[in-house]
């Protein structure tokens, strides 16, 4: 199996042309410089993807000049106008939507790659934390190194036919190693703080947000159990995510969460902690990073972000799955994604990815 970082020693001396996302922050930033090191024939890419673009596109610019490198800006708002539309549709269906995985899959390893190839780079390079890696003779999308970091889940859904031509610089590094590189190759940002914010989310305020957006979206509705008693009122159940436990306004003198949101009736439903467990998922729009599988497999599956993965049967038909569950999960949250893990010689691979659609008991 060869990791990322031997290929940027074994191929980077041949000149290699590669396009680097480059954001400005300390990942994206080190990757470039880590790929000139090794040799690579570089340049970089800036992507404006909203209005609010001017400073960190300034320190892009300024990264890529310290580095020598051609720097080109994309303005891609109109094609991130589609996500935004994604994003505000899935609440107001009650569900919970991810932007970051649409982004990764259509912006910077769709239209992104695409323009990689104008330039006529071979490579396209990102500062995520994941990796690519070849095993027996086939080349796939890994976690990275250090799990806590590790970013694989929200790069689930881009295609299988790009992976040949991704490096990822960072996959084998802890985020302390990449900020004592930064300032290695002197570019002045290792002390950058890293943002925990979607990108077009102000101050993580995504309701204000939505509610500029789609202001028909604030609609008073009943807050229930699973009865149907009516426990209280709510003013849209886009400010609900499942799991929700904080902020329900409801005193049932023991702890309840959101356990679903009925966008038909307009209706948030709440239970008890079992009322949350549910040990069966449907996953639709599955993209296959292997083979499309025909049989019943096991795997382990993350059914968010920071899920740390549980084993579970998977019944795969075509580009839908059912997956049952070894023991009841928390909080499977339609719209969200469950990806799928296999263990090769200690490192977890993805084989697959999929939309939540609905749970079972």
């Amino acid at each position: 199996m060869q990791h990322s970082c031997l290929r940027l020693s074994k191929m980077g001396s041949n000149r290699k042309k590669v396009l680097v996302a480059l954001s400005g922050g300390v990942d994206s930033s080190t990757s470039a410089a880590m790929l000139l090191e090794a040799g690579y024939n570089c340049s970089a890419a800036f992507i404006i993807t909203n209005d609010n673009y001017q400073q960190a596109q300034a320190g892009a610019e300024n990264i890529a000049k310290k580095l020598g490198i051609r720097f080109y800006v994309l303005d891609l708002r109109d094609e991130f106008e589609q996500i935004l539309n994604y994003f505000c549709d899935e609440y107001a269906k009650g569900r919970t939507p991810n932007p970051c995985v649409i982004c990764n899959r259509d912006i910077k390893f769709g239209r992104l790659w695409y323009f990689a190839q104008e330039i006529n780079a071979e490579y396209l390079a990102t500062g995520h934390y994941a990796r690519v890696l070849k095993h027996n003779g086939q080349i796939g999308l890994y976690k990275a190194l250090y799990e806590s970091k590790d970013q694989s889940y929200a790069l689930s859904m881009i295609r299988k036919d790009i992976l040949p031509h991704v490096i990822f610089p960072m996959g084998d590094y802890s985020k302390d190693k990449t900020r004592e590189m930064a300032s290695k190759f002197g570019l002045g940002i290792q002390d950058k703080l890293e943002s925990q914010e979607i990108c077009f989310i102000p101050d993580n305020d995504y309701i204000s947000v939505l509610e500029t957006l789609r202001p028909r979206l604030v609609h008073q509705g009943k807050i229930i159990d699973r009865t149907g008693e009516i426990l209280g009122e709510h003013n849209g159940i886009h400010s609900f995510t499942i799991g929700q436990r904080r902020g329900l306004k409801v005193a049932m003198g023991k702890p309840y969460y959101v356990t679903k949101l009925d966008a038909e009736n307009n209706t948030v439903t709440l239970g008890p902690k079992e009322e949350l467990m549910h040990k069966s998922l449907r996953a639709t729009s599955i993209n296959w990073l292997m083979d499309e599988p025909k049989s019943t497999f096991i795997v382990r599956v993350k059914i968010r972000y920071n899920d740390f993965g549980s084993s579970a049967q998977v019944y795969p038909s075509g580009d839908n799955a059912a997956v049952e569950f070894e023991e009841p999960k928390a909080a499977i949250t339609p719209g969200q994604l469950a990806v799928f893990y296999v263990n090769e010689n200690d490192k977890s691979r993805v084989i697959g990815g999929g939309w939540i659609e609905s749970v079972g008991d």
